[in-house]
């Protein structure tokens, strides 16, 4: 397991959800497909494709109610929070060749906050987050991944809506208040890496 430390004082949670969002008019729905690589101690989503539609963007109202929330009411807050608010897209592993076909990497899982931050050269930075689904065997069991709860995506685009990004499946989200330090912890030994990403529009 790896531990990303970002100061208070700098950006902080912050970066996790992005710092200025384009108008969601002038983005639209877009679909982001690629190949996901996971060279960590899992086998989650291992070599394979993804998809990600995102139907709609999360307002600055939403990232600050989010911030808030994490800083009154920590990971368990943040969670419920986020729980609580409706699908605006969804990821999936579509070619994922499992055990079984209706499991979570083939049939996805839903999208609560995405945000876009323009960059310099024109291109784009999406940074994902949503509570991660727990299957009915994680639950029963309680092992010690049912306490990484979100999935966390950074994606980096140029102006031609082509790039890469980092996936992380399980992760959770921790303040130290003696550092003063928001700790993001993935599970795995590694992010997933999201290879030739391609943005195109979607009706």
């Amino acid at each position: 397991m790896r531990k990303v430390f970002l100061t208070v004082a700098g950006l902080a949670f912050f970066a996790v959800l992005g710092a200025v969002s384009m108008s969601a008019q002038g983005q639209g729905k877009v679909r982001i497909s690629g190949q996901a690589l996971n060279f960590s101690n899992t086998a989650t989503g291992a070599n394979t494709h993804i998809q990600i539609d995102i139907n709609s963007w999360s307002t600055q109202e939403t990232r600050k109610r989010l911030i808030d929330t994490f800083l009154k009411d920590k990971q368990d807050g943040l969670l419920e929070a986020l729980q609580d608010m409706p699908s605006i897209g969804r990821w999936t592993f579509p070619g994922y060749m499992g055990p079984d076909p209706n499991n979570i990497y083939r049939l996805g899982t839903p999208l609560r906050y995405a945000m876009s931050t323009p960059l310099p050269d024109g291109g784009q930075r999406i940074i994902i987050m949503t509570d991660r689904v727990i299957g009915f065997r994680e639950q029963a069991n309680q092992p010690r991944s049912i306490d990484y709860p979100f999935t966390l995506m950074q994606i980096q685009l140029n102006k031609n809506g082509e790039g890469e990004g980092r996936m992380a499946w399980s992760t959770k989200i921790d303040f130290d208040k003696k550092k003063n330090n928001i700790e993001i912890e993935n599970y795995a030994s590694e992010p997933i890496r999201l290879n030739l990403l391609k943005l195109e529009p979607r009706k």
